[in-house]
């Protein structure tokens, strides 16, 4: 394998192989408990915000390597006022509705000071963060707000009865491993769910391959689907013998699947890359660069309001607490799964990869009974690896590009 093919894997499969060196060491120091159905269900339901705001953190990031730091504030907000809704006997629909406009409203916000009056992402959600969280404050009056709302509970993940039911339980006879009762409705899921996996990349290569693209290797691509393959399946296996698929989970499935598809099917998306990749260039070409980071901070804003949702429904209260670091989590999972410090380049995908990793050390580390701040210090390291890495791949294809283009010079050739 040659040296740019090493770099290529490298700069690929980094965080995945990361993240498969993680889980096997936290296997061991913690003597297997990790991997138990209990903790694999907790590892979504306890992680669920890290997943949305990733996302949304993600579009922020792709436009140039901004960032939003209001987000934890944004939750803390929606969350209280959300509680303190449904504290006076109003439906949770209104509660819900409420939340997501409240981060609608601050996504604009932001959105506006950055977009159109050229505030700096950082101190325009600096000044959101510290904003918000005191608005929060004031609003609880430093007291927590509980949320008993069965229903809100039930539909956003936050009771023990938060899972979606076994449909095929009464077909056939039950399937019992050891003293468990295996939820066929989560295991079918997972058969279907790997079998369409398998179908669309193979469907899909062949399609790039009709057009005259370039694609991987079809050995490569065959061992890459066999192991996401089996990693689904094993996953639901999991899930299937502790109470089955959580309703976080359907969250996390539907956010990511909505902006896997808004980043990489629709214009906003192809704009999002292009505006990181070079701002002046997009500008020039005669798109809105303006309007596509207002959207950026805009859907991040929503993204918020839902996670807010999402956080107050697992805590089944809203305190003045809830939503600290937060940011952090979302920043972190983003590099960790390949996004630029530099802007343009990243993917759900690697928001998924990073945000499970995260997941993976924060559950870990808890379990092996770490003190919180030598958390941080992990966790720290772990992002500052991962920048590193995405510093190095820039410093090395700007070499590459300085070479190419001294060679073209000695050649008498236009300069790439």
């Amino acid at each position: 394998m040659g040296g740019n093919k090493v770099i290529n894997f490298l700069r690929k499969y980094m965080m995945l192989i990361a993240t498969v060196i993680v889980v096997i060491a936290f296997y061991f120091i913690t003597g297997g408990k990790t991997l138990i159905p209990m903790n694999i269900d907790s590892l979504i339901s306890q992680n669920a915000y890290v997943f949305v705001l990733g996302t949304g953190m993600l579009l922020c990031i792709l436009t140039g390597g901004n960032i939003d730091l209001s987000v934890g504030s944004v939750i803390c907000l929606a969350g209280s006022i959300g509680a303190i809704i449904m504290d006076k006997n109003i439906p949770w629909p209104v509660a819900v509705a409420v939340m997501l406009f409240i981060g609608l409203v601050v996504g604009i916000w932001h959105g506006f000071w950055i977009a159109y009056v050229k505030v700096p992402p950082f101190i325009a959600t600096l000044v959101g963060m510290l904003a918000f969280r005191g608005l929060a404050n004031i609003i609880m009056q430093g007291k927590d707000v509980p949320v008993e709302n069965k229903s809100f509970l039930n539909f956003f993940g936050g009771s023990d009865s938060c899972y979606i039911p076994d449909f095929l339980a009464k077909v056939g006879k039950p399937i019992v491993i050891g003293d468990t009762t295996l939820n066929k409705t989560c295991m079918v899921f997972a058969i279907l769910l790997a079998i369409g996996l398998v179908l669309f990349t193979f469907i899909n290569r062949a399609r790039l391959i009709s057009k005259g693209y370039k694609v991987d290797n079809i050995i490569t691509v065959i061992i890459k689907t066999i192991i996401i393959a089996a990693v689904i399946v094993w996953f639901g296996y999991k899930l299937a013998c502790y109470k089955g698929i959580p309703t976080a989970f359907v969250w996390i499935a539907l956010v990511l699947g909505i902006f896997a598809y808004i980043t990489t099917k629709t214009t906003l998306g192809r704009n999002l890359y292009a505006v990181g990749g070079n701002e002046k260039a997009t500008r020039l070409s005669g798109i809105d660069t303006r309007k596509v980071m207002f959207s950026a901070y805009t859907l991040m804003g929503v993204l918020a309001g839902l996670a807010g949702i999402l956080v107050i429904a697992r805590g089944q209260k809203a305190s003045p607490t809830i939503g600290v670091g937060f940011e952090m989590d979302a920043i972190a999972a983003c590099f960790i799964g390949g996004a630029s410090a530099y802007g343009g380049t990243g993917s759900i995908g690697g928001v998924i990869i990073g945000a499970a990793l995260m997941g993976i050390i924060n559950q870990g580390m808890s379990i092996a009974d770490t003190p919180v701040n030598y958390q941080k210090v992990v966790k720290g390291i772990v992002l500052i690896l991962a920048v590193l890495f995405d510093v190095m791949m820039q410093m090395k294809r700007k070499g590459a590009k300085k070479a190419k283009n001294v060679a073209a010079s000695e050649k008498g050739g236009a300069n790439v």
